[in-house]
């Protein structure tokens, strides 16, 4: 068996950075939900939250997962059971693209706080501020305008 303890912080938005989760309580039954099925499909989700338009997920790998399997199966059924359970009266849908970087292991508990506190984070800046600080903080490129 392998020893493996690799973290990833994970973020991405909303369709069109529309705020769906508009209220506490709905963006607490998304979580809980991500949490509960990514345990039943082996994803072990250190830290989850977000805001209106997006969530941040702090996740450690397994040996045969992908960055690209964790998000289709997190997106994918959590927008799947928030349209089934008719919680909001348009379709829910989130945005293609996300955010993957690794965090070391002496910065987990910074990664969780700045997770823990995005209610707060939010009120001092938009996600469209967030969102471009991350491109430039970790160098990524722009090739699309994000849709």
């Amino acid at each position: 068996m392998p020893f493996i303890k690799v973290y990833i912080h994970f973020v991405w938005s909303t369709k069109n950075r529309y705020p769906y989760l508009y209220t506490s309580e709905l963006r607490k039954a998304m979580w809980q939900h991500i949490r509960e099925n990514a345990k039943k499909k082996d994803i072990f989700i250190d830290f989850i939250n977000g805001y209106q338009e997006h969530c941040h997920c702090l996740v450690s790998l397994g040996d045969n997962q992908t960055l690209r399997q964790i998000m289709q199966l997190i997106k994918g059924e959590s927008s799947y059971w928030i349209n089934k359970e008719h919680l909001l009266k348009e379709k829910f849908e989130w945005q293609d693209e996300y955010f993957a970087v690794s965090v070391s292991e002496s910065q987990l508990n910074k990664v969780r706080d700045y997770i823990k506190n995005q209610e707060n984070h939010h009120a001092l800046q938009i996600w469209e501020e967030e969102y471009n600080e991350l491109i430039e903080k970790f160098g990524f490129q722009k090739f699309k305008d994000n849709e």
